[in-house]
């Protein structure tokens, strides 16, 4: 297996300090993260924002490998040069890119795994194909490591749950007595992801770790005021999670002139038919558009030029898309089901409650009918209380209170 370095960190000094460096890396405490994308894709969203700022910001005694896809969410296409390899990020970080149905990638993967104790295995899914070959290759004594966390990601909301709801839970039935008796603890983002947890697995051990923000905090872009029709915006994955039928319903009823752009990637097709569907009957007065995928270093330009990002989801276990309209100056208009309830009514924006389409069209109009000022105003304000919100989160990172956590 050839190994690729991407950020190179060379150790400064003499005879002395590169002795010190070696001893740190011999005791480390060492992880095992597995997730079934990382960047360079872009299509899984949050949580591969989440896993970078983990790795970008661990402290000097913590070496993690993550094992991942080597490709994005759904493509066919692998990325070029990844697949086998292991890349170096840094000297605390490397992320090994497999192709699941290459035996040799898994002798590689198990060599490289086996060449110096592991700690903890992180898993990110409940369900993942990448989370459950780790726990049975535990389970079964084929790799030994003391301690599991696993990561849901949002996957035990009711809401999530009840999507293709009888797999999951027959799954579920026979799955968590193997978690339970492997005394896996668990991380949630949030006090509203922990309690989640609890309810579907009463003898959950939860770790509450919500710092996973790598939004800059750097000034927000000019607002510029504009007479012109309601700019709202939809950025995030197109399937029944996000709710984006409802958003499409509300705006259709709108009485005051609206734009409506939506991003994200396609994932669920009769989903987005039924978006279709509702799009092409909207009123004269209501443009909807549609552009397709962005990419992740385009988001923060793109929210800030929209007077309010629609958004009425499910259920976020946390919800950086949420945290990433905020920072360019977008209020939100969102559903209570997320850590941000808050934070989004005191920035401008709308917690809708109940999320319905008559209730989330109230807030259009009212949205609709504001003097430019006042939605330029509402910017500012979106982008000021983000910037007050960062600089109070003072948390470990995810790894090193995880490293606590399960001793």
């Amino acid at each position: 297996m050839r190994e690729t370095t991407t950020r190179d960190r060379p150790t400064a000094g003499g005879p002395a300090a590169r002795q010190s460096a070696a001893d740190a890396a011999t005791t480390a405490f060492r992880i095992l993260a597995t997730a079934a994308v990382f960047e360079p894709g872009f299509r899984g969203g949050g949580p591969i924002r989440s896993l970078r700022f983990i790795l970008d910001t661990l402290p000097d005694d913590v070496d993690v490998t993550l094992v991942t896809r080597d490709r994005d969410l759904h493509a066919t296409e692998r990325y070029p040069g990844l697949s086998g390899e292991l890349v170096h990020r840094d000297a605390r970080s490397a992320v090994f890119y497999l192709d699941p149905v290459r035996p040799r990638q898994w002798l590689r993967l198990l060599r490289q795994i086996r060449s110096r104790p592991v700690d903890l295995l992180y898993v990110n899914s409940l369900w993942s194909m990448f989370s459950v070959v780790p726990i049975l290759a535990v389970a079964l004594r084929l790799l030994r490591v003391p301690a599991i966390m696993i990561a849901p990601r949002g996957e035990l909301a009711p809401a999530a749950l009840a999507i293709k709801s009888g797999k999951k839970r027959l799954f579920l039935a026979g799955w968590a007595p193997v978690l339970r008796r492997l005394g896996v603890r668990w991380q949630a983002c949030s006090q509203l992801e922990a309690d989640q947890i609890a309810a579907a697995l009463p003898w959950a051990r939860v770790m509450v770790n919500g710092n996973e923000c790598p939004i800059p905090d750097r000034p927000p872009p000019p607002v510029v005021a504009h007479d012109g029709p309601l700019r709202l915006v939809f950025i995030g994955r197109i399937s029944p999670m996000k709710n984006l039928v409802t958003a499409l319903a509300a705006v259709a009823r709108a009485t005051r002139p609206v734009d409506f752009d939506i991003f994200g990637p396609d994932e669920d097709e009769p989903y987005w038919a039924r978006c279709g569907q509702l799009i092409a009957t909207m009123p004269g007065h209501v443009r909807v558009r549609y552009h397709g995928e962005l990419p992740a270093d385009e988001v923060l330009s793109t929210f800030a030029r929209y007077d309010a990002f629609l958004f009425p989801t499910l259920g976020e276990n946390f919800g950086h898309v949420i945290l990433e309209s905020l920072a360019a100056g977008c209020p939100v208009v969102c559903s209570d089901r997320t850590p941000f309830s808050e934070l989004i009514s005191s920035a401008g924006g709308a917690v809708v409650r109940p999320m319905t389409v008559p209730a989330l069209a109230e807030v259009v109009d009212e949205l609709a009918g504001r003097p430019a000022g006042e939605r330029a105003a509402a910017k500012v304000t979106a982008g000021r209380r983000y910037r007050l919100w960062r600089r109070q989160v003072r948390e470990l990172n995810v790894l090193d209170h995880a490293r606590h956590f399960c001793r």
